[in-house]
């Protein structure tokens, strides 16, 4: 049987999944990646525990599946963005753990950069807003506070990359040092429209050159897996896309207008703007989609840092569950949520408001509160965030949106898309596969070695599973997110930017 092989790799864990000719899953595999909390507000990851957890959720998915390395017909990788790895060239060893992209630490920077009146100038070069989100000031903290690293990265003696990068590199035996154009447009150094790393950017966040991995399109045969690597041996890499690009692809939505959300670690919005990126009024971010067959396409997207992680924190933060599938039905053993809002701005607010210093909140507690509506408020905590999101992508694009196509783990939710559908007031319309970052990921690999001979022919995979139509009324939809905002306010107002203390 001949397959392609997803290597999905995510904030919170590893994962594999077999792909078949018909986009059907045949096995997947899934080990937790360790999260590192050095200080509040830093998030970080081991690079070398990303690889082994990558590399041993590939070889159960193969065992599972009952397929070798000939059977492979290409690998595709998907992966956490912005995340930032810096490694040395001799001896393929990180010189630091990995800044993973929730994390905070500089926004003291992105403060600095915004009053040097830099921020617009970022903006129309990249698309992005300047925020400590972004890989730029975080190779820049690995520059300037691991001893040794200018001198070395000045030398030619570094490497950077964003976690596709990394992966690319160990499969190869350092063989190549690569990325695509979707995780490149994510660094806050490449050109939106030049494609290309901008010296203006470079000179700014003193990042030489020489550290920065080539740039590529995101469906091409790259190299193949080094002898090293025995289970994957041989095999072609040949696609990589950032983890929001992927599912937008994996969601077929190659023609404008078309948008999904994923309900991951965060929820990340993005909708098809075609062949010429559209500048956003509302803060949202201006991002490259993929490079296929020599065409660019762009996407509007907006991120929410804190989605599916609220669920974890409900579970391992608070214990009012142990599995976090059990949400669910904790959640619905209440009506509502007796008028509780959780803001989950456990790292800052993301788009529309790029609020570094928001922190999370739950307000509307009365004696009558109990953990269920706790988990409750979580819960609709996501769908009103993506609420805000659609939004500002609707006043940006000028795209009356028909239906939400949605994927991530937290969309196996019954009552989140349900209530998601309910705020927005459109149809919210889960696929039958909702591995779709993955699928993503495995379509772009397939395309890039004739496993499938175009994107249209991948027309009649995308089958929808459930649709959730809007059950409550419009002016009670605006109701409730009005008291939403209200709490998202209280939220923005707990630290002030001097101290990032209590206020």
């Amino acid at each position: 049987m001949r397959c392609v092989l997803a290597l999905d790799q995510g904030t919170t864990s590893s994962r594999a999944i077999v792909f078949d000719h018909a986009g059907g899953i045949v096995a997947m595999a899934r080990r937790e990646l360790p999260q590192i909390f050095p200080r509040p507000g830093w998030v970080e990851h081991d690079p070398e525990e990303i690889w082994r957890t990558q590399l041993e959720a590939a070889e159960e998915a193969l065992a599972r599946a009952g397929v070798g390395p000939a059977d492979l017909v290409a690998i595709g990788i998907t992966n956490q963005r912005e995340t930032t790895v810096v490694w040395d060239r001799d001896t393929g060893r990180p010189i630091h753990h990995a800044i993973v992209w929730q994390d905070r630490r500089t926004a003291d920077r992105c403060e600095r950069l915004k009053a040097d009146g830099l921020g617009e100038r970022i903006r129309e070069l990249t698309g992005l807003v300047v925020d400590p989100y972004f890989s730029a000031t975080k190779l820049a903290w690995i520059l300037e506070h691991v001893p040794g690293a200018r001198e070395r990265a000045e030398a030619g003696r570094l490497a950077f990359g964003t976690v596709d990068s990394w992966l690319l590199w160990k499969l190869t035996g350092g063989e190549i040092h690569v990325t695509d154009v979707s995780n490149a447009s994510r660094t806050m150094l490449l050109g939106l429209e030049s494609l290309a790393w901008e010296e203006e950017l470079l000179g700014v966040f003193r990042v030489p050159r020489s550290v920065l991995p080539e740039v590529r399109s995101s469906s091409e045969s790259y190299a193949r897996v080094h002898r090293g690597v025995e289970s994957l041996r041989g095999v072609p890499i040949a696609a990589i896309a950032g983890d929001q690009q992927a599912a937008l692809f994996g969601q077929l939505c190659l023609s404008p207008g078309l948008a999904k959300n994923t309900y991951g670690t965060g929820c990340f919005l993005l909708q098809n703007t075609g062949a010429a990126p559209v500048a956003s009024r509302h803060r949202l971010l201006s991002t490259v989609a993929w490079t296929v067959g020599g065409r660019t396409a762009y996407a509007l997207e907006g991120s929410v840092f804190i989605g599916g992680a609220v669920v974890q924190w409900i579970r391992d933060g608070l214990g009012l569950i142990r599995e976090s599938h059990e949400i669910e039905a904790l959640a619905a053993s209440v009506p509502d949520s007796g008028g509780v809002f959780l803001v989950p701005a456990f790292a800052g607010l993301g788009a529309p408001h790029w609020d570094p210093y928001a922190r999370g909140a739950i307000v509307g507690l009365t004696r009558g509160t109990t953990s269920a509506h706790i988990a409750r408020a979580a819960v609709e905590a996501m769908a009103y965030q993506v609420s805000d999101l659609l939004e500002a992508v609707g006043a940006d694009s000028g795209i009356s949106l028909h239906e939400l196509r949605v994927d991530g783990g937290a969309a196996a939710n019954d009552a989140l898309l349900q209530f998601q559908s309910d705020l927005l007031g459109v149809p919210v319309v889960r696929p039958e596969v909702i591995e779709t970052t993955a699928l993503g990921a495995a379509y772009l690999a397939g395309l890039a070695v004739g496993f499938w001979e175009s994107p249209d022919a991948l027309a009649g995979h995308w089958r929808a599973a459930r649709r959730f139509e809007p059950a409550i009324g419009r002016t009670e939809a605006k109701r409730r997110i009005a008291r939403w905002r209200e709490a998202v306010e209280r939220a923005k107002r707990w630290a002030v930017p001097d101290s990032g203390q209590p206020g």
